[in-house]
């Protein structure tokens, strides 16, 4: 089969990681994959896959964007794939445009994947009108079931997002050299416990809670130091000098580093002792919860969204309520003092099962199934 896959653009992030993995899944099973967006990072690692990259400004919430309809129709022609996957809103909408200006017979299969808690409108529904309608957690499903009342109960596939063992090998130790260049850039981590939350810097991502959380631990005595790794958008600048002077005002100033965006979490996360998900809204999955669960970390978490549904199964001593600061110190403190190792991961939490699922509702659609 041929897919095309279209989102706004390819930098870091869970819907591009997941389109990637999607896309070299194919290739690896000896079908073409094709990726639209507006470029980014990950251009280079697509086409190391083997995957084809058609640039297009499909990215910018502007009426302007639907001037790529044509070109995106154009693309559809000549290429005729069996499936169009959107994976975002404004691609969305311009790829359904698109498709429903090709006559029936000539058009690919239309499938969408929910990726977030959206706004729920009008604007928000194109991503439940595809013929299959991709949800990444239980909890996506509800929303669009409660939410989106005219999209069949029976076209929703729930199909969790997933790690590897390679990727993310169980008890990790990234390597010499990595490790002596990250003791000399942090210096004050030595002698510390490191409390790690990954998260770009958004207000709703529960950057505040941390540094509190951090405060606490260190008003008890605990020697603990606290990383925040996450990209800075330009329009985010602000947030970061409130985050800095909040961290002056609870005396943590030197007690807490602001990494930006890292390529290589992989190898933070396994020399922190503890990764944190404290977003206030609910994660739709929460990619990086189950990445620093598989290197075997302890992950506390707060018990809502696709984050409650992964640790109630893989570490269930890390959950906490939401907004619950001294519940929030009490697991961070035991998981210091006694630390517990996350069950090992397994389907439905692994790279190859949401592959396989995902590749199963293509060929369901073109009757394979």
């Amino acid at each position: 089969m041929k897919v095309l896959q279209i989102l706004p653009e390819l930098n870091s992030g869970g819907v591009e990681r997941g389109t990637v993995q999607v896309a070299d899944f194919l290739v690896r099973e000896g079908h073409e994959a094709l990726v639209v967006s507006n470029g980014g990072r990950l251009v280079p690692v697509l086409k190391e896959c083997g995957v084809r990259h058609v640039a297009m400004a499909v990215h910018k919430k502007s009426p302007l964007s639907f001037l790529k309809i044509a070109p995106l129709r154009r693309l559809l022609r000549e290429e005729r794939p069996d499936i169009l996957h959107a994976r975002s809103r404004v691609p969305a909408w311009i790829a359904w445009l698109a498709w429903k200006g090709l006559p029936p017979g000539n058009r690919p299969h239309f499938v969408t994947t929910v990726h977030g808690f959206y706004s729920i409108n009008f604007y928000s529904g194109i991503m439940t009108r595809g013929e299959r309608v991709i949800a990444v957690s239980d909890s996506i499903r509800q929303y669009i079931l409660e939410n989106y009342r005219r999209t069949p109960p029976g076209v929703i596939r729930v199909i969790h997002r997933g790690v590897t063992a390679e990727d993310f090998p169980r008890g990790y130790r990234p390597s010499p050299e990595w490790l002596a260049q990250w003791t000399r850039e942090q210096p004050r981590l030595s002698n510390r416990r490191v409390l790690l939350l990954p998260a770009r810097l958004t207000r709703w991502k529960g950057q505040e809670d941390f540094l509190r959380l951090i405060a606490s631990l260190k008003a008890e005595g605990e020697p603990v130091h606290g990383l925040l790794a996450g990209e800075v958008r330009q329009n985010k600048q602000s947030f970061l000098d409130e985050l800095r002077a909040l961290a002056t005002r609870l005396g943590i100033a030197d007690d807490v580093t602001f990494l930006g965006h890292r390529n290589d979490l992989r190898e933070v996360m396994a020399v922190s002792d503890i990764v944190l998900s404290l977003s206030r809204d609910p994660e739709a999955f929460g990619r990086v919860t189950l990445e620093a669960a598989a290197l075997g970390r302890p992950v506390v978490g707060y018990s809502h969204g696709g984050v409650r549904e992964q640790l109630e199964i893989i570490y269930p001593a890390g959950l906490v309520t939401l907004g619950d600061h001294t519940g929030l110190v009490d697991v961070v403190r035991r998981q210091l003092r006694s630390p517990e190792m996350p069950t090992e991961i397994k389907p439905p939490f692994t790279r190859e099962s949401m592959c396989r699922a995902t590749l199963d509702t293509y060929a369901e659609l073109l009757g394979n199934g």
